[in-house]
């Protein structure tokens, strides 16, 4: 069986790249919420376990509009996301632990070979949210706004 590196977070100042196997079968659907973002409301699931957030989007080839993934961590730290496997070009959101957009990696590309580049919080980060590549921009958002969920 062939692994994959899909995220790689930056833990105790070392660079861990977590792993998927592609194999098997789909992975089983993720609980969704609404959040709201610039005064916009977007449709997500939520990856709030490892395996959740280690298979992301992987794969997929279509996200509806208005829809995202959010990955919640149990802490802020360093978060480094890369595009492995990943096939739908995306907006990466970083937010703080107070739900306070820290930055933006705007139009992430899908890796196409490796080595994947790797993109990271400018911060620690606690929620990362990912939307459809021009989604920031188009609604004007900038670091400072802030994410609203109900957990």
């Amino acid at each position: 069986m062939r692994i994959i590196p899909k995220y790689a977070f930056l833990t105790a100042g070392l660079l861990v790249a977590v792993t998927l196997a592609p194999s098997g079968p789909q992975a089983a659907a993720l609980p969704t919420e609404q959040i709201e973002l610039a005064h916009h409301r977007f449709t997500v699931e939520i990856a709030d376990t490892d395996a959740a957030r280690e298979r992301g989007l992987m794969f997929r080839t279509h996200m509806a509009a208005d829809h995202g993934m959010l990955f919640l961590f149990p802490s802020a730290a360093p978060r480094m996301f890369w595009m492995k496997n990943t096939l739908i070009p995306l907006d990466i959101l970083f937010f703080d632990s107070q739900r306070r957009l820290i930055n933006v990696s705007a139009d992430t590309p899908p890796c196409k070979r490796d080595p994947c580049p790797v993109y990271a919080s400018a911060a620690p980060a606690q929620y990362v949210l990912e939307l459809h590549a021009g989604t920031a921009q188009k609604l004007g958002i900038r670091p400072g706004n802030r994410l609203r969920l109900r957990r």
